[in-house]
């Protein structure tokens, strides 16, 4: 089915459709409607699951909105369907059975807004387990953010395998070292992982809802520090969303410098991957103690050209803060490529250790298919054979304008995840370059941030942040955010472990973890 074929059977499937200025298509469709249509979105069309989340819509006497955002990259639009819930019975069928990429987007809404998705697989809570009351639903809009809870004590079983010789290692939420606190329960056969099961969310901080009545100015602070390590990227998601709103075209120079600070976060955190994974990862310190050295570099190119050292506080509403000089613009080329030289005779050093090769090559294997279920986002999609990427799919910022194409691998190992993290940063400098070329010799240095008032309404804002897809969705009211959700690509893919480990053995999975290095703040908003 084409794209227009597909829209025109969804009009008549839908009680309203409109097109939004961002390219997102936007259909209500009745609660007895919705599952079919997500699933025939789904199953027979191909269309990748994004996005799900709830709305409490009960001051406008709508009850509670579910949401569902669909990808037709080809098109390079977003299609969301929506349906209205009763306030007093919310609830519908659920779409994990088909859509498995649905299943803890809708424990989310359960958790945090009280919507059941009746037959839901599993309908353990997967925010609030075990020390928050019960009954409890912190984005509905009478839930206040400075409630003070009872301590509670709900159970959360965990999965257990029976049988002689099977044994359950518990590791976490508190670990060695100075990561956040997650639970990992694997049962194993000897040292041979059967399953694994992963349980987070132990320092839900609320952001989506500290986001509620602030303006966008306010607001970007929070969502820079979603996740500390991917601060361009989450600002530059959040931004378009307002800008959509606004109606702002933001700067061509503004463009341009947007994609210069995305990929040299993209450079900097893919470079610390390869030394954690290859160096920490297995004992082959050269590659940590040198790859740590050079990030150390690019961590102080952010200082000179950020004013700190985790490159936030550039991407703002309406374009950036500054318009940086050809003099900055040249330091981050001339230390990236620097970076890159030595990074590259690093990773020739590490390809020739047959010893390293075999710790990464057919460890932790993801398989296409089950990329494909999760909806895996970014590299662990990528090395998998899943050609996505918001740059080329969804052009934003500059990549409209320049030329990229993405990569992928097919193995889906952990070798497979760091070689495309190598060819990644190889591409992360040709854009860096590029940008900075349009930058030099198209563009004004006045040039670099428009007006971006506030208006009410609701948009989409993406980026391809170093982990994956970021996909935001905002809704302002009285020139206020009335409900902001970010999704971090770390939510879709930390399920993945369950796929990941089991058949490899328990000294494996720091590797497997690593080659994902998922971020803990970034899903527990």
């Amino acid at each position: 089915m084409n794209v227009d074929e597909l829209l025109r059977s969804l009009a008549e499937m839908s009680r309203d459709v409109r097109v939004s200025a961002e390219g997102r298509v936007i259909a209500w469709v009745r609660r007895t409607d919705f599952p079919g249509v997500a699933t025939s979105l789904h199953v027979r069309s191909g269309l990748p699951l994004d996005l799900l989340f709830a709305t409490d819509d009960r001051a406008e006497g709508r009850g509670f909105g579910v949401h569902a955002v669909f990808a037709l990259d080809q098109a390079h639009y977003w299609l969301e369907i929506a349906t209205d819930l009763p306030a007093e019975s919310p609830w519908y069928e659920s779409i994990t059975r088909e859509v498995m990429a649905a299943h803890w987007y809708e424990r989310y809404a359960q958790d945090m807004f009280g919507i059941r998705a009746e037959g839901h697989p599993d309908d353990r809570r997967l925010v609030h387990h075990e020390n928050v009351p019960a009954l409890t639903h912190p984005l509905r809009k009478d839930f206040a953010w400075n409630t003070r809870l009872a301590q509670a004590n709900e159970p959360y079983p965990m999965g257990r395998v029976e049988g002689e010789g099977i044994f359950q290692i518990p590791v976490g939420p508190i670990h060695a070292g100075i990561i956040e606190p997650g639970h990992f329960r694997f049962n194993v056969a000897g040292e041979r992982i059967i399953t694994l099961e992963g349980k987070l969310f132990f320092t839900h901080k609320g952001v989506e809802k500290l986001l509620e009545g602030r303006t966008h100015a306010d607001a970007l602070p929070f969502v820079e520090r979603v996740s500390g390590d991917s601060a361009a990227s989450h600002a530059l998601a959040f931004c378009q969303a307002v800008e959509a709103i606004a109606g702002c075209k933001v700067p061509e120079r503004a463009c341009m410098l947007r994609v210069l600070a995305v990929e040299l976060e993209r450079f900097t955190m893919h470079l610390h991957d390869l030394a954690n994974i290859c160096g920490m990862g297995t004992g082959f310190t050269v590659m940590a103690a040198n790859g740590f050295r050079i990030v150390e570099r690019l961590r102080r190119l952010s200082a000179r050209l950020f004013g700190n050292r985790f490159f936030r506080g550039l991407v703002v509403p309406g374009g950036v803060s500054t318009p940086w000089t050809s003099a900055q613009m040249a330091d981050a080329v001339d230390t990236v490529d620097g970076a890159w030289s030595e990074a590259s005779s690093l990773v020739r050093l590490a390809l020739d250790s047959d010893t390293l090769r075999d710790r990464l090559e057919t460890t932790g294997v993801l398989t296409r298919d089950a990329a494909w279920a999760y909806g895996a986002k970014g590299v662990a999609a990528r090395a998998s054979g899943i050609d996505r990427d918001a740059r080329r799919n969804h052009p934003h910022a500059g990549y409209g304008l320049l030329s990229f194409s993405g990569r992928t691998r097919t193995e889906g190992d952990v070798f497979a995840r760091v070689m495309l993290r190598v060819d990644e940063m190889s591409d992360a400098l040709n854009l860096i370059r590029a940008a900075a070329g349009f930058c030099r010799d198209r563009t004004s240095e006045s040039d670099y941030r428009a007006d971006c008032e506030c208006r009410d309404g609701d948009a989409l804002g993406w980026a391809e942040g170093w982990r994956g897809q970021i996909l935001d969705w905002v809704r302002m009211r009285d020139g206020v955010i009335d409900r902001a959700v970010i999704r971090d690509p770390s939510f879709c893919n930390w399920p993945l472990f369950g796929e990941l480990g089991p058949g490899n053995i328990v000294p494996d999975f720091p590797l497997c973890n690593k080659s994902l290095n998922l971020s803990y703040s970034g899903t527990d908003l």
